[in-house]
C-alpha cells in the first residue's frame, strides 16, 4: 500500500485576514492546559513546548503542558475529551493518539469526538533506527534476516506500531514485535540492546548515530527531508513504505468556534515567525508545516480511510 496522499507539506500564507475576522474573542484570560500523551522529552513534547512558547509572546497569556503518557496515548485525550469545553483545556497530539489509537481499539472514540483546530505541524524528521549490537546496517540486512530474528520496539495499539506493521509488509520481513513503551524507552532499550530496531525521530537519536551506537536504516518519506541531510528515503531503497505524521491541536467538544479560530490563528502567526523555523530544524530536523481547520479535518479523516485495513492486524497484537 503506498501512502502518499497525505505526507505534503503545506505552509498557508493565504487566507489569514478571514481567519482573524472570525476570531474575534476575548480568549485567553488565564493559563491554557496543554494536554499531550507522552513522556517529556519526545518529539511531541517538543513540539508542544516549542508552540507554547511562542504562543505566550503572541498573546501574553502562558500554556502549562501536562504529560499523560500511557495507554497509547488515551490517558491524555480522554481527558481532553471528558473536561470543560472552555476553551482552557487542549490536546495537542497526533495521528497516533488520535486516529491509531480508534483503529487498534485501544480507544472507543475518535477526531469526530473533538473540536479539531488544525495541524500545526507534520513529522517529517522519523526514521528507523538499527541498534548498534543488532549488526544491521541497511534495509538489505534487515530483509536477509531470519524470520522472527529481529526485534522491534514499539508502544502497542501506537503510531510506531502501525509503522512497524507497515514496514513489515514494504519489506517482506517477519519480525518480533515487543511494547518497549515512549520514545525516551525505545532510546534506552536500543542502547541496552534489549531491541534491534525502532521507529522514532532522527533527533532524538542524532548523538547515538554520530558516535555510531545506532544505525539509520532510511527515512519514511515520500521525498528526502533535507534536514536529515544523507538519509535515503525507504523508497529509494525500492521499499513501499511512506508514512508521515501530522500533529493535532483539538479542544473537547462543544468548544466555542470563535475560540477554536482564535487558536488557529495564532498558530498560523506563530508558523509565519523565522525563529520558530529554526528552533523545528535545530530541535527535530522539521520543516515547518500548517492546515487550518477544514484542511486539516479532511485530510485527517483520509488518514483514518488509509489507516482502517490494519485495524484486525493492530487489535490482534494487544
Amino acid at each position: 500500500m503506498k501512502l502518499t496522499a497525505f505526507f505534503a507539506v503545506t505552509t498557508i500564507a493565504a487566507g489569514f485576514a478571514a481567519t482573524s475576522a472570525m476570531a474575534q474573542t476575548d480568549w485567553p484570560q488565564r493559563t491554557i492546559n496543554v494536554i499531550i500523551g507522552a513522556s517529556p522529552g519526545g518529539d511531541t513534547d517538543f513540539n508542544a513546548r516549542t508552540m507554547a512558547r511562542y504562543f505566550e509572546e503572541i498573546t501574553g497569556t502562558g500554556m502549562v503542558i501536562t504529560n499523560m503518557p500511557g495507554g497509547g496515548a488515551t490517558i491524555a485525550t480522554s481527558a481532553v475529551r471528558d473536561a470543560e469545553p472552555d476553551g482552557y483545556t487542549m490536546l495537542f497530539g497526533h495521528t497516533g493518539h488520535l486516529i491509531v489509537a480508534e483503529v487498534s481499539g485501544l480507544a472507543d472514540y475518535g477526531i469526530g469526538d473533538f473540536e479539531i483546530c488544525c495541524v500545526p505541524a507534520i513529522d517529517q524528521g522519523a526514521v528507523f533506527v538499527a541498534s548498534q549490537s543488532s549488526g544491521l546496517t541497511s534495509v538489505a540486512d534487515v530483509q536477509a534476516a531470519e524470520a522472527g530474528s529481529i526485534t522491534f520496539g514499539t508502544e502497542f495499539g501506537g503510531y510506531s506500531h502501525l509503522q512497524g506493521l507497515i514496514f513489515q509488509e514494504g519489506t517482506g520481513t517477519e519480525m518480533t514485535v515487543v511494547d518497549t513503551g515512549s520514545a525516551s524507552e525505545k532510546i534506552a532499550s536500543l542502547l541496552g540492546g534489549r531491541i534491534d530496531v525502532a521507529g522514532i525521530a532522527f533527533g532524538a537519536v542524532q548523538d547515538y548515530v554520530n558516535s555510531g551506537q545506532m544505525v539509520v536504516l532510511g527515512q519514511p518519506n515520500a521525498e528526502r527531508n533535507p534536514l536529515l541531510g544523507d538519509i535515503p528515503t525507504f523508497t529509494e531503497q525500492g521499499v513501499d513504505f511512506v508514512m508521515n505524521n501530522p500533529y493535532i491541536i483539538a479542544f473537547p467538544k462543544g468548544t466555542d468556534p470563535e475560540i477554536v479560530a482564535k487558536m488557529e490563528e495564532v498558530m498560523q502567526q506563530i508558523t509565519e515567525i523565522p525563529t520558530y523555523a529554526e528552533d523545528l530544524e535545530q530541535g527535530f530536523k522539521q520543516p515547518v508545516a500548517f492546515m487550518p481547520q477544514d484542511e486539516a479535518v479532511t485530510r485527517l479523516n483520509e488518514i483514518r480511510d488509509t489507516y482502517m485495513p490494519y485495524r484486525e492486524a493492530l487489535q490482534a497484537a494487544r
